[in-house]
């Protein structure tokens, strides 16, 4: 997968949240830290929509985590329309990409440079990049 050099990149999942930002080139990329991402998890109503009658009552269907994707979709909606996020790339479990394509705002959109349904939440950094290289 192409990442423009600064790009950044936001690994999700139901209750994590890094961003990166790529420092190398856009086949290779490098990721660098940025700050830790302060979230207001509110929407508590996110998942409500979930129709997996099954899943909520096995227990797969966490309205937290749910609410969480909601958080962190709503951040990197803040800051897209403010600016301060030019290209984006997601990195989430599925559950977790699901509910936050739910909450994209036009502008976050417009920013996209990719989403991969994976979960890497808590893997090294070279592992990370490895998979936007072979995505």
């Amino acid at each position: 997968m192409k990442l423009p050099h600064q790009a950044h990149v936001a690994i999700a999942d139901g209750t994590s949240f890094v961003l990166f930002r790529n420092q190398g080139a856009m086949f290779e990329p490098r990721l660098i830290e940025e700050d830790k991402p302060e979230l207001e998890v509110t929407n508590f109503s996110a998942g409500s929509r979930d129709g997996d009658q099954i899943g909520r009552m096995l227990g797969r269907t966490d309205l937290k985590e749910l609410g969480h994707g909601a958080a962190v979709a709503e951040w990197l909606n803040a800051k897209a329309i403010a600016g301060e996020i030019e290209q984006l790339l997601i990195i989430a479990d599925p559950k977790t990409l699901g509910e936050m394509r739910l909450h994209y705002h036009s502008e976050l959109r417009k920013k996209l440079v990719g989403e991969l349904d994976k979960t890497l939440s808590g893997q090294p950094t070279e592992k990370i990049e490895k998979a936007i290289e072979q995505a």
